[in-house]
């Protein structure tokens, strides 16, 4: 494994052959927390949203991550709070 310059964990796909022109993307909150993603700049700016899916023995559940752009090439993804509906909580509006 690599290190990024602030001590997190790169996997040595990310940390290989990158450019000055690709953008750095952090993930803070969920299933992703402290994933370090090097974005490669022939694949574009980054995407505003991205959905994580995790399927699993029972229901999948879905996490909604928002860019929050920086200085330079580099971005933040926030995962987004989850907006609970009376449908989902299982009681009944009256």
């Amino acid at each position: 494994m690599c290190q990024s310059s602030r001590g997190g964990a790169l996997t040595e796909d990310a940390a290989a052959g990158t450019s000055d022109e690709d953008a750095v993307l952090l993930f803070v909150g969920g299933p992703l927390d402290g994933r370090v993603q090097i974005r490669e700049a022939r694949h574009g700016e980054p995407l505003p949203t991205i959905t994580h899916v995790h399927l699993h023995g029972g229901p999948k559940v879905v996490h909604r991550y928002d860019l929050q752009s920086l200085a330079g090439r580099a971005g933040v993804y926030h995962l987004r709070p989850t907006v609970h509906s009376p449908q989902q909580s299982g009681t009944a509006a009256e």
